[in-house]
């Protein structure tokens, strides 16, 4: 088995130390990573700082065709990449597919708002004396951006820091997950090749494969400008509590509610809301979590639901037709049937569901669960949804924002009264209607409140982040 070196400066390196990359599913060591130290962090600062101003001043078209190149690198390679997240995260083969797609969408996106970074002109003649003034804004890089990402879609986050971030005129040290490490490897050798390819003699990212608490004791380094990190809540908010001077944007976890009203379209909701929670184990930020149904259709749905959660196939995930397979470790399932085993000691019932092989947490649905369980107020991020009544819309809306969390929800409603309430009370950085909290589309605005996170991700508005406003008055 082939040891995948990590990159600084300008070329791939190896160390003294390596660390394994295990198949959730299977638990077999898959891949095997050099390990990079403070000394190498160290290296990699000091030449992306030296290289900013560089990439900075790279005009407009060629980081346009920097960023269409990888996408379209992305597209050749899709099989051997989604491959490649199967094996290191246990994904389902079929959702990696659709990941690497949604990866080389972010990088095209990047590519066409590379060209439409506009400023703009404002009159500044408000008060005498200030005759004929003007101003001229425009929006500037901020230099090295320190990029944090996660396991659970580890080519997708990568893109969603690199791919802003290069079109802006940024300069990327990239960290990816210990469990996803080659994914994000993957990713800087593709970004290197066209470098190369475009006769750039030196590369705009970095790749470190360090541990977290190593590259946390850099996140106050004053060579780093930002900190884009997607990950728990937990890390996110102490990484913020460190830092000084620098940017920040945090992407955290959620327990995401979904509201099915009486008008809904059951079959539609059903359907959506199963693989809203239960794809990929429910290892994602806006995985469906909390669901409430009105009461006049509780019934129909509940049994549906139930129906429609044990035609659920899991197994192997490299077969097409797995929908569900292992959670990112063995340890991790073990917890969450902890929760659940709790939640039954205080009342709660399994409508389907429960049981766990390994690191493999059968599709679960919970009933009759208090607000205060772990199930309820934690983020689960496994395959498991609670299920409630509610006879007021209002109150389900108060149901939903009883949460530490504000990422996205989901609300499932004929009634535009209804669908306008929800946008405006509701406590999340986006409400979708008709759809489950899970649903993201790369181009849209991406993050929450509360202890969901600060900042938005989507291209157009990571870049937004990714700048500095200037103003130049000319009088």
């Amino acid at each position: 088995m082939q040891t995948e070196r990590f990159f600084i400066k300008n070329e791939f390196v190896d160390s003294e130390t390596t660390a394994e990359v295990r198949n959730p599913y299977t638990n077999e060591i898959v891949k095997r990573v050099y390990k990079s130290d403070r000394d190498h962090i160290n290296t990699s600062l000091n030449y992306l700082t030296k290289i900013f101003p560089v990439y900075k001043n790279t005009p407009v078209y060629l980081k346009s065709e920097l960023l269409e190149n990888i996408s379209l690198k992305i597209r050749q390679r899709k099989e051997e990449l989604s491959g490649l997240i199967t094996l290191e995260t246990g994904k389902p083969i079929k959702y990696s597919r659709i990941e690497t797609d949604r990866a080389a969408l972010t990088f095209k996106l990047g590519s066409e708002e590379a060209k439409r970074i506009d400023g703009e002109t404002i009159s500044l003649d408000l008060l005498k004396g200030s005759e004929n003034v003007f101003g001229i804004i425009k929006r500037f890089p901020v230099g090295v951006i320190l990029a944090i990402t996660p396991w659970n879609f580890p080519l997708n986050l990568v893109a969603h820091k690199i791919s802003p971030a290069l079109a802006s005129g940024n300069v990327v040290l990239l960290k990816p997950a210990s469990a996803s490490l080659t994914c994000g490897i993957e990713i800087v050798k593709i970004v290197k090749e066209c470098c190369d390819e475009l006769k750039m003699d030196y590369c705009p990212v970095n790749v470190i494969t360090s541990s977290g608490k190593e590259i946390e004791e850099f996140v106050n380094d004053d060579r780093i400008k930002m900190v884009s990190f997607t990950g728990s809540s937990v890390v996110g908010w102490d990484i913020k509590r460190k830092i000084n001077r620098q940017k920040i944007s945090l992407e955290l976890g959620g327990n995401a509610g979904v509201i099915v009203d009486e008008s809904a379209d059951i079959g539609n909701a059903v359907g959506k809301i199963i693989t809203g929670g239960f794809s990929q184990a429910g290892q994602s930020c806006i995985s469906v979590q909390r669901v409430f149904v009105h009461n006049k259709i509780y019934n129909e749905f509940e049994k549906l639901l139930k129906e429609e959660t044990e035609k659920i196939r899991t197994g192997d995930p490299f077969d097409d037709e797995t929908d569900t397979a292992a959670m990112i470790t063995e340890e991790d399932a073990k917890k969450i049937q902890t929760w659940i085993n709790d939640a039954l000691e205080n009342g709660a019932k399994v409508l389907t569901g429960g049981e766990r092989i390994k690191a493999v947490l059968k599709p679960t649905i919970l009933t009759h669960t208090d607000k205060s369980m772990n199930v309820n107020s934690r983020e689960v991020f496994a395959p498991l949804i609670t299920l409630a009544k509610f006879d007021d819309f209002k109150k389900a809306v108060e149901e939903v924002n009883d949460s530490l969390y504000g990422l996205q929800a989901g609300v499932f409603t004929k009634n535009t009264d209804n669908m306008f309430y929800a946008f405006n009370k509701i406590e999340t950085g986006g409400v979708v209607i008709n759809n489950v909290s899970t649903y993201r589309m790369d181009s849209m605005p991406y993050g929450g409140v509360k202890d969901s996170g600060t900042g938005r991700e989507g291209v157009k508005y990571a870049i937004e982040e990714m700048t500095e406003r200037k103003i130049l008055v000319i009088t």
